[in-house]
């Protein structure tokens, strides 16, 4: 990895290798830590306005808040004033308060060839990487449903989704798509009504899916037709039929010359018909 380094007049931040790089954190954590960081002295922001105005919700930012009150960089100090109300102080710190800061190398020149990769330590290297839901390589299927929901979603700002959390959501989607459902049906289910603020994005989609999920598609295809094996007459199913099986009597197909005559006589009426209707209209 070859890392390029700009020089900053203004609207910088300089931060400590040590939380940047600090494995025993989350990446969520650490990008909290330096967003906070990088605030005036001063700065007041709760956990519910962190998550308003971000694309993680509550719950990921509280966890994220907890990481950095356990490792020492957050700490919040409840002071109850003469009158009697309690007034809270966030502090932030750039080094952990709870011990010494992890060691880190220093930062190389952007070259190449310079510096040394430091190799974050693996906790099961035996094991092969799974992505979530089980997963080890996302079949083609799971694939088609990512491709259709990210379709769906693209132009909602309120829905950003990162690839984990649409691989999670793709089983759901694959089952739409099975049914029949087209994206502009996948749509109007996901993108009317959308609360506001969006707290949860991946929690509003499942709960969709979930409750909006059609009825499986009812089979057009008519079953195959049988004959049977004596007569060659129509049959429900294979075997013989059952005026062959002697259950019931054979009916005698009607002589061909009958219908002749039938059709002789009807024609005849409808020629008295017509000849009455002429006679009366003279």
């Amino acid at each position: 990895m070859q890392v390029h380094r700009s020089a900053h007049a203004r609207f910088f931040t300089v931060l400590p290798n040590g939380i940047l790089q600090d494995r025993g954190l989350s990446y969520t954590a650490r990008g909290l830590l330096a967003d906070l960081l990088s605030r005036p002295d001063g700065w007041r922001e709760d956990c519910r306005q962190m998550a308003d105005t971000s694309t993680q919700g509550r719950g990921a930012v509280r966890r994220a808040l907890k990481e950095l009150t356990d490792a020492g960089y957050y700490r919040v100090d409840r002071v109850r004033l003469p009158d009697g109300t309690v007034h809270s102080y966030a502090h932030v710190f750039d080094t952990p308060q709870l011990g010494p800061p992890p060691s880190v190398p220093l930062p190389a020149a952007g070259e190449a060839g310079a510096g040394h990769a430091v190799v974050p330590p693996v906790k099961k290297p035996e094991e092969v990487p799974t992505l979530p839901g089980g997963l080890t390589q996302p079949d083609e299927q799971i694939r088609e449903a990512v491709a259709a929901l990210y379709r769906v979603i693209r132009r909602e700002p309120r829905l950003r989704l990162g690839e984990a959390e649409a691989v999670a959501l793709a089983p759901l989607i694959a089952e739409w798509l099975a049914r029949g459902s087209t994206d502009a049906d996948l749509a109007a289910a996901l993108l009317p009504g959308l609360p506001q603020p969006m707290h949860s994005p991946v929690g509003v989609l499942r709960s969709r899916l979930k409750r909006k999920l059609p009825p499986p598609r009812r089979s057009s295809a008519r079953p195959d037709p049988h004959e049977c094996a004596e007569c060659r007459d129509p049959v429900s199913r294979p075997g013989i039929c059952r005026a062959c099986a002697g259950l019931v009597p054979r009916q005698t197909p009607p002589d061909p010359t009958t219908a002749l005559i039938g059709a002789a006589r009807a024609r005849d009426a409808l020629r008295g018909v017509v000849g009455l209707a002429l006679g009366a209209a003279g």
